[in-house]
């Protein structure tokens, strides 16, 4: 068959596959795999991939292993359950370019459960939209990279390069998943990541950092509240100096190419608070967590310079933290921001494949988010493309997929693999 008919063949072949593809991402989707809970779910998907006679990789991740590595963020949380799974579907002549198709299996927590609709972990199909935690972000793309190929196979074709399947852990909080893959030594020549990103290709997103901000008081009796110092009111303060800072980062002198015209590239955000230990004494104690973006040119190091110096500043100007500053923790991420270059033949591939699959061109995006893209650009020089289907709420209340945007989105990388790392009879 000619090049046109062979597209048409194998957007055909997912949609032939399309109600078994949304059963599996239902049956991924009902693992409530927050971070040190995956491992039933890497279960689940190392047991697709060996359905399938693909050479499974399970592996307890050795933080040992990874401390030297670029790339690599702090760990506060035990390893004992840190599982990754890759499934390598190798060709017996490789003639082709090979390709990793990248996916997390972690999520975030779900919040309040009576400000969700229906349970987070009970996947529901409701007006064209798969809802439950995870089903955008992201195991819908994950498993959809088991469904193109699953619809290559169907027409009676495998690649003609090996395509490993990678499904990683902590990609919500460190990225350390995707970096043991790389420090286990899987390589190739492109990579995909089917993020939930509005069937974009991600050019360019931030880095983000991540940090505890520890804050003392001095504890009295409420009824002699003005001796004592409030270190929760005190927290305020310095949360506000962080925004003050956030606003300079945002200001347009100091942002990346990329992100000029973005009217706010850079959130920090406050997202998780605790303090005090009774109503009527004055705290003696506040932490609070943040997240702050950085741009994809913005050195880890001096970030936190100024970080610390924002917050020594306004501690400085309160009577008791001038004299018993904050302690900062570093915790989770640390990650570089990365901008896709060096790619031309990878997102021309992908350009052609959307095009066939959609009928209207690829557009791109600069994310104000990060993903594990950066891992393979920065430290592999493996281009890694960012591209996934259209969903809502993701780490809110109702994440959903849309269904008619994921089978679209499944069509595209079918037929990148097929165009980037030919085909060969089964």
């Amino acid at each position: 068959m000619d090049e046109v008919e062979r597209a048409s063949a194998i957007m055909a072949a997912v949609d032939e596959g399309f109600d078994m593809q949304l059963a599996l991402t239902q049956a991924l989707v009902r693992f409530p795999s927050i971070r040190g809970a995956e491992q039933t779910a890497q279960d689940f998907m190392a047991g697709l991939m060996r359905e399938r006679g693909w050479a499974v990789d399970r592996w307890r991740i050795d933080l040992d292993a990874l401390r030297h590595l670029p790339g690599f963020s702090p760990v506060l949380s035990g390893y004992e359950d840190a599982i990754n799974v890759v499934g390598s579907l190798r060709a017996e002549r490789p003639r082709g370019r090979s390709l990793i198709l990248n996916g997390h299996i972690d999520v975030v927590p779900v919040g309040p459960l009576d400000m969700w609709t229906r349970p987070p972990f009970e996947p529901e199909i409701r007006e064209k939209w798969l809802y439950g935690r995870g089903s955008g972000d992201m195991k819908s793309g994950l498993v959809a990279c088991v469904a193109a190929l699953d619809a290559l196979k169907r027409l009676g074709y495998r690649p003609a390069a090996d395509v490993h399947v990678q499904s990683v852990i902590e990609e919500e909080c460190t990225g350390n998943g995707a970096l043991a893959c790389l420090a286990r030594g899987y390589r190739a020549d492109a990579a995909l990541i089917p993020e939930p990103l509005g069937e974009q290709l991600v050019r360019a997103q931030v880095g983000v950092l991540w940090f505890q901000v520890h804050v003392r008081g001095m504890p009295v009796h409420v009824m002699d509240a003005g001796s004592g110092s409030n270190a929760i009111e005190a927290a305020y303060e310095l949360i506000h100096a962080l925004h003050r800072l956030e606003a300079r980062w945002n200001a347009p002198e100091r942002r990346h190419p990329h992100y000029a015209h973005h009217p706010h590239p850079i959130n920090l955000n406050i997202g998780k608070i605790a303090g005090g230990d009774w109503a009527s004494s004055v705290p003696a104690w506040c932490v609070f967590d943040v997240r702050a973006a950085l741009y994809p040119d913005q050195d880890i190091a001096e970030a936190r310079r100024e970080i610390e110096t924002a917050i020594r500043d306004a501690a400085r100007a309160n009577r008791f933290l001038a004299n018993a500053p904050p302690e900062i923790v570093y915790d989770g991420f640390a990650a570089e921001g990365y901008v896709l270059s060096r790619d031309e033949d990878a997102s021309a591939v992908l350009r052609r494949a959307h095009q066939r699959s959609f009928g209207a061109p690829l557009s791109e995006i600069a994310a104000t988010g990060t993903t594990d893209a950066r891992f393979f650009g920065l430290y592999a020089d493996i281009p890694a493309l960012v591209y996934g289907p259209r969903a809502e709420a993701i780490h809110g209340f109702d994440e959903r997929v849309e269904l008619g945007s994921l089978r679209r989105v499944t069509q595209a990388i079918a037929l990148f693999i097929a165009d980037w790392c030919g085909l060969e009879p089964l």
